[in-house]
């Protein structure tokens, strides 16, 4: 099975409005509207069998609706389709509550943007919600390294990152954008080999947008990409696009043509996916 670990939707209220916000800001292009129903088309024509939508709450009241939502659309996942996590915000003080809600409607993990939420990696807010998030058994990913959209402050670097293994010991820690987007030389350095999971999502491949001259930002050479995995080890890297703003038939692609093994590219694909989320299939 191929398991997207990173993917975003928008209610289709606001997709379009969203992505043009978004794009302003990032100068990206994406590749589906933005809603379930593009996401599930996108699957159809890509093979993906599961995606995981990784929800962004930009402010604490938000919490509710967005894991009503999250609630709803894992409910109708039957083995394969879109399975949603839930979302919380360091500005919770409630933040046990929420936890053992997400935990009791059967979400898998929860997402954390620092740089969204406009708090520091290392914050004791997010290291008491990452610590109980991991006594529940919760996955959670988190936005490492540069946004290209709000690029002026990096919410969440390596050290950062080293700090709180250090002081939480989460278990199923995820590292969106190996370990750091755009920082993967620090990455290298102080994260690989150490007891988290990275996503590959928008960390490389062919992005034709992005190769434009005009565009400052670089995707991870194959070079730079290969050294990532293979320091950090193929059993803790997680397929992720970041969709819609990576076109998922196209990553699988890029993913499948690196000089790795076939198993390792399994790994990658869907299987330490399966596992971190606890389905059947990862048996």
């Amino acid at each position: 099975m191929i398991v997207d670990f990173h993917t975003h939707t928008y209610p289709d209220k606001i997709a379009s409005k969203t992505l043009e916000l978004l794009v302003s800001r990032s100068k990206t292009k994406p590749a589906s509207d933005g809603t379930l129903a593009g996401l599930q088309h996108s699957m159809a024509q890509s093979g993906v069998d599961i995606s995981v939508v990784l929800p962004v709450v930009t402010a604490p009241h938000q919490v509710e609706r967005i894991n009503t939502v999250a609630k709803a659309v894992t409910a109708q996942f039957t083995g394969s389709g879109v399975w949603s996590f839930g979302g919380i915000h360091p500005g919770n003080d409630n933040y046990k509550e929420i936890l053992n809600g997400i935990k009791s409607a059967g979400l898998k993990g929860i997402k954390l943007h620092p740089d969204y939420q406009d708090a520091m990696f290392n914050d004791i807010r997010y290291k008491r919600i990452i610590s109980y998030a991991t006594e529940l058994g919760l996955v959670v990913v988190v936005h490492a390294g540069v946004d290209i959209g709000l690029p002026s402050v990096t919410h969440c670097t390596p050290d950062m990152v080293c700090e709180v293994l250090d002081e939480v010991q989460p278990e199923r820690l995820v590292l969106a954008h190996m370990g750091g987007w755009n920082l993967w030389d620090e990455v290298l350095a102080k994260l690989c080999g150490r007891n988290v999971y990275m996503d590959t999502a928008f960390s490389y491949g062919e992005i034709a947008w992005l190769s434009g001259a005009e565009h400052r930002w670089k995707l991870a050479s194959e070079e730079m990409f290969l050294k990532l995995i293979r320091a950090h080890g193929a059993d803790r890297i997680v397929f992720g696009t970041d969709s819609p703003w990576t076109d998922q038939k196209r990553a699988i692609k890029d993913i499948q043509a690196l000089p790795l093994s076939d198993e390792d590219k399994k790994k990658i694909l869907g299987e330490n996916a399966l596992q971190l989320l606890g389905l059947p299939d990862a048996e």
